[in-house]
């Protein structure tokens, strides 16, 4: 329903809404081993106290800065359930600690990931949600090479991907 009612800022991010719609349709949108077309995942995009800054992780597969997410667990009851959960996983975070400033989806995003082991390349349907943290206590979780606050204005100069950024304009 959240799909439904969201309102795209672009033309990508309408491609993006309208094959989602369609994967809603697939017999396991939500299982990580659903490879074709791929699956759901839910993410947190985490501004500072005072909304300056963007909390990231360095991701450990992927060797790049992005916002904390991953895959939606069978015992997650929604997709922001599942972003909430990866924020305190990835973060080191209590559910006190975030302050979800919308129940609605943020931004979407369809991305390619890699093969690895015995996983095919495949795409993340990512369902994006937008948290203030009420700390700055943050520390890496067990999946997570490392995390920092960027300043909004300096994320360009951190390697990250073209989804983060189109994220970040929007915050601006």
């Amino acid at each position: 329903a959240s799909l439904l009612d969201f309102e795209p800022a672009s033309q990508t991010e309408r491609s993006f809404k309208d094959r989602m719609v369609s994967l809603c349709a697939s017999d396991a949108p939500f299982s990580r081993h659903q490879f074709e077309p791929g699956h759901f995942t839910a993410s947190a995009f985490i501004l500072s106290a005072d909304h300056q800054s963007l909390l990231l992780i360095h991701h450990g597969k992927l060797h790049r800065w992005l916002q904390p997410g991953g895959h939606v667990e069978l015992t997650d009851e929604s997709l922001l359930a599942a972003a909430t959960r990866e924020a305190m996983e990835e973060c080191s975070l209590k559910a006190s600690d975030l302050e979800l400033l919308s129940s609605e989806p943020f931004d979407l995003d369809i991305h390619r990931i890699p093969a690895r082991k015995t996983e095919p390349e495949h795409e993340h349907f990512d369902v994006r949600f937008l948290f203030r943290c009420r700390t700055d206590q943050a520390s890496a979780g067990d999946e997570v090479l490392d995390l920092a606050y960027v300043a909004l204005e300096n994320i360009n100069a951190v390697e990250s991907d073209q989804s983060v950024m189109r994220a970040v304009e929007r915050l601006q």
